[in-house]
């Protein structure tokens, strides 16, 4: 299993996950163990516009309120559901967001 983590702008969190649950990898019942969260941060993405940009006395520096989405899913659809998250969440800035894989360990249902 992997884990993909993606950091996004606030104004594309609804095309992703729009996306990722309109992908034909989500809909497939034989790849039912997608599990979605979502995630306000304060991160240092470069803001689209002044209106984003926010003063942190906590951290001392400009911030953004930015969304993490974190999504556990089968190796084999790492691709599709990277690619979905990459498409949707453009900006048109040249970094809109990070986007991460990673392999999980161990992952056990609590029961």
């Amino acid at each position: 299993m992997k884990e993909i983590k993606a950091y996004v702008h606030a104004s594309r969190i609804a095309d992703v996950i729009a996306g990722l649950k309109g992908s034909t990898v989500w809909g497939d019942p034989n790849h039912d163990e997608h599990n979605l969260a979502v995630y306000v941060v304060k991160g240092s993405l470069m803001p689209l516009d002044d209106a984003e940009r926010h003063y942190s006395l906590e951290l001392g520096e400009a911030i953004i309120n930015e969304y993490k989405v974190e999504l556990h899913c089968r190796d084999e659809d790492v691709p599709a559901l990277v690619d979905v998250i990459r498409r949707t969440a453009r900006t048109g800035s040249a970094v809109a967001g990070w986007i991460y894989v990673m392999d999980i360990a161990s992952a056990e249902p609590i029961r």
